[in-house]
């Protein structure tokens, strides 16, 4: 079977090209995708090759890449052997933007009823954000500033919600990228620089955040984070920069006893697999505990590929979550 997949060739550069799909083995099961999302920090490190040598990401990225990671489709065939999954059931998986793909059985998430393709798309950067709020123990009553309200800024401002937090504050100079914190949750938004804001949030907050989280990937963010929090604080770093020599620490470390916490995709806990994640995730978008109104602001067919990847790249205030119609 041909398919339709996006690839990057070459640094600034892609195709949409036509391959082939191989045959489904046993334990597998063909999708045919309905939506995938841009994962617009991380692509647009990839596309743009903005990191530095010999970094993690200079080691992942090799050409022809395979954008992309979060996609929802519909089951078109299963293996003999696949048990829990039936033609036309809606799945979501960690695979790039193609039109279909050959899964194990085991890497599709069931999508249940009341979740719609462009809200279960949001499943993957849920999961990493989950991670992050594990990570930095954000609870009942904490009070957290947030820092970047892209994608990942707006999945942990979610999360501290659905976890309880008194406060939280979300800064970002992009004034449309607040208004959609505020339906997120956001008890406030500072449409202003972080390396001017401390006083601004300290006002707001009436004192320093219990916990501050650098969601920007932009590495001279980590240590304007440092003098935000509170003293004996929390900083969790879940931005990704592809320039992490770049990120400095500051006396606040040590004379203010913070504490910083990092969270990554490949992050695993005993109690809670990937899978037990996206369950959570999905129930809690059911229940409307996650409001995801204003997330998905442009609609792209994969022919389009080179307008949403220049979309990303020059209108970041204006673009939130991008997905590929299929």
């Amino acid at each position: 079977m041909d398919r339709r997949q996006i690839l990057f060739t070459g640094k600034g550069q892609l195709e949409v090209v036509t391959n082939s799909v191989g045959p489904v083995g046993s334990t597998q099961v063909l999708v045919r995708t309905e939506a995938s999302l841009m994962s617009t920090g991380t692509e647009n490190i990839c596309f743009n090759r903005l990191f530095a040598p010999g970094t993690h990401w200079d080691r992942w990225v090799k050409y022809p890449f395979e954008p992309g990671y979060s996609t929802v489709g519909v089951v078109e065939e299963v293996g003999t052997e696949v048990s829990r999954l039936n033609v036309g059931q809606r799945v979501a998986h960690r695979r790039g933007h193609a039109s279909y793909h050959v899964v194990a059985e085991e890497a599709c998430l069931p999508v249940p009823d009341g979740v719609e393709p462009e809200e279960a798309v949001w499943f993957a950067l849920g999961h990493i954000t989950h991670n992050g709020v594990r990570n930095a123990g954000i609870k009942l009553g904490d009070r957290i500033a947030i820092i970047g309200a892209g994608p990942i800024g707006q999945m942990t401002l979610r999360w501290a919600v659905a976890c309880g937090a008194e406060q939280v504050l979300v800064l970002d100079a992009m004034p449309k990228r607040l208004e959609i914190a505020k339906h997120g949750g956001a008890t406030f938004t500072l449409d202003r620089s972080v390396f001017d804001a401390k006083q601004d949030v300290e006002d707001l907050m009436s004192g320093p955040p219990d916990v501050v989280v650098d969601a920007t990937g932009y590495a001279p963010v980590f240590e304007a984070a440092l003098g935000l929090v509170k003293t004996q604080g929390r900083v969790l770093v879940i931005g990704d920069t592809g320039t992490p020599s770049d990120q400095r620490l500051t006396p606040d470390l040590v004379t203010r006893g913070l504490t910083i916490h990092g969270a990554h995709d490949n992050t695993r806990y005993p109690d809670r697999d990937p899978q037990g994640i996206a369950r959570l995730f999905f129930r809690l978008v059911q229940s409307q505990r996650f409001i995801l109104t204003g997330m998905n602001t442009h609609f792209f067919s994969p022919e389009e590929a080179e307008s949403a990847y220049s979309l990303a790249n020059s209108s970041r205030g204006d673009s939130m979550g991008i997905i590929f119609k299929w």
